[in-house]
């Protein structure tokens, strides 16, 4: 079984990122090589602020939109609330 990660970028300009993956290092590389979305491409280099794992991709797209709709001083605190097998809905 594959593991599932929601994380979150610091970037340059000290906005935040919020992604998943199952793979985080090869993700923060895609991000800080440009080559992972546009938002950070324009933002590098980024950073790893927050990440978790979580039980399969379902909860991590649910958790991903939960954290997204969280003020930006919120979403690591959000995100860091939850456990590796907790359920976001």
């Amino acid at each position: 079984m594959q593991s599932w990660f929601v994380y979150l970028l610091r970037c340059a300009d000290n906005t935040l990122y919020c992604g998943i993956t199952t793979d985080m290092n090869r993700r923060l590389q895609q991000h800080n090589a440009g080559t992972a979305s546009k938002y950070t491409r324009a933002r590098l280099p980024v950073t790893v602020a927050a990440h978790i794992p979580v039980k399969d991709k379902s909860t991590a797209l649910k958790l991903e939109i939960k954290v997204k709709k969280q003020t930006s001083i919120k979403k690591i605190a959000y995100l860091t609330s939850f456990t590796p097998v907790s359920d976001p809905v």
